[in-house]
């Protein structure tokens, strides 16, 4: 069985795998970013279609961006009034993030806070992870651990505990803001309007 305590988890996690477990919007598939490689292949996923770098705080993200003094004050503005929550920031990336993460257009990042105790526990320890909804692509986003455990028997998935109701999240992606030509440009519209 794939279903997991969170320290299997995040041990499985460090080690290179892939692991499922539920954040604020719909249940995340991740990885290490270098061996973002795993979450395309599982998902059957374009290499045009980039991950989101999600981490437990703000200050885990910012070493993977790039930009001016100013800029670095806008953002972070935006991420005190919005993070945790559902709002991706797609940004510049800095030489640390792996080609893997968006082979197709290494230039930018998209970087994520969830407002998810569980999902920051599991982040706080193993770090920034590439992450998308779980799911096969084009297909919609499966909502639940025990689906996530019939789709992809390879992943690691988050048990719920006796007792736990199923973790949900509000079912809807987030927003994705991308920072262009020193504004704001709305991708996808989710729950949080900029």
């Amino acid at each position: 069985m794939n279903q997991v305590s969170i320290a299997e988890l995040v041990a499985g996690a460090r080690a290179g795998k892939l692991v499922s477990f539920p954040t604020d919007t719909v249940p995340a598939l991740a990885s290490l970013p270098e061996q973002a490689g795993l979450i395309f292949a599982a998902k059957q996923r374009s290499q045009n279609k980039p991950l989101i770098l999600m981490a437990a705080s703000a200050k885990d993200l910012w070493p993977f961006v790039w930009g001016s003094d100013e800029e670095y004050v806008i953002w972070q503005q935006v991420a005190e009034k919005y993070w945790p929550g559902a709002l991706t920031l797609v940004l510049p990336a800095s030489e640390r993030v792996p080609t893997a993460m968006n082979p197709i257009n290494p230039t930018t990042i998209g970087i994520r806070v969830p407002d998810c105790a569980i999902a920051q526990q599991i982040l706080a320890q193993t770090g920034p992870l590439a992450t998308t909804s779980a799911n096969l692509s084009g297909q919609a986003a499966l909502q639940t651990m025990a689906e996530i455990a019939a789709t992809f028997p390879q992943v690691l998935v988050l048990k719920a505990m006796a007792g736990d109701r199923e973790f949900q999240g509000s079912g809807l992606a987030s927003t994705v803001a991308q920072w262009k030509d020193q504004n704001w440009q709305i991708l996808r519209q989710g729950k949080i309007k900029l």
